[in-house]
């Protein structure tokens, strides 16, 4: 799978490519819009990686140029902005999917995998498991059609189980992945817990099938039915 990593800032590029690369992927790096856009035009990708705040032609022209082209390759946006009125700018340019910075590797990686597997579905940033579905653009939840209300700590926590569903995740991951805490300096297992709890009582009360598990010792996982 080839990818192209349209980044300015040259760490954040070279940590997307050596992980990336890492991880099997052909990657090339564009450190600007205007050598993004000539090799995106050039060659072919299975996926781009394009910053939106870039010296020159910046990543939404160029989204919507390949687009006007008709130049289908999914395209993962990264931007510092996490407005609604910036993601629905961002889809309507033509993005696929959506990450704000700063984020974990991991993510995007998943975030990755989950575009190539899917290829180029209409809702890209819709994710559903079993009767559960998440509209990510307005951060809506809902179950069987009926709204979910949370917080936005347990939204979070949610579309980080779903975006994983299947997968074991551990406290580790939520830790640095949605608490943002990586070093673990202060332990928040407890705090974890207690948002795991407030979110399962919330998504599968009611309900004969449960989404959210607890593999005791282990960590979480999200999907349908004991696992």
């Amino acid at each position: 799978m080839r990818v192209l990593i349209v980044e300015d800032d040259a760490k954040v590029a070279r940590a997307l490519g050596q992980g990336l690369t890492a991880e099997g992927y052909d990657t090339r790096i564009a450190p600007t819009g205007e050598e993004g856009f000539f090799l995106a035009n050039r060659e072919r990708f299975d996926l781009i990686i394009l910053d939106l705040m870039l010296p020159g032609r910046d990543g939404l022209e160029i989204l919507e140029t390949l687009r006007q082209r008709d130049i289908q390759t999914q395209v993962l946006v990264l931007t510092a902005r996490d407005s609604v009125e910036d993601r629905v700018t961002g889809l309507d340019a033509g993005a696929d999917d959506y990450l704000v910075k700063p984020f974990a590797f991991p993510e995007l990686l998943a975030r990755v995998r989950a575009l190539l597997r899917r290829g180029r579905p209409e809702h890209a940033l819709r994710l559903k498991l079993a009767d559960l579905e998440i509209d990510v653009l307005t951060r809506t939840v809902t179950r069987a059609g009926r709204p979910v209300e949370l917080t936005a700590r347990e939204y979070e926590l949610l579309e980080y189980l779903v975006r994983h569903q299947g997968q074991l995740v551990s406290r580790e991951m939520l830790a640095a992945d949605v608490w943002k805490e990586p070093d673990r300096g202060t332990p928040i297992d407890n705090v974890i817990d207690v948002h795991i709890a407030r979110l399962r009582k919330k998504v599968d009360q009611d309900v004969s099938v449960r989404l959210v598990h607890t593999i005791r010792g282990v960590g979480f996982i999200a999907r349908e039915g004991e696992p």
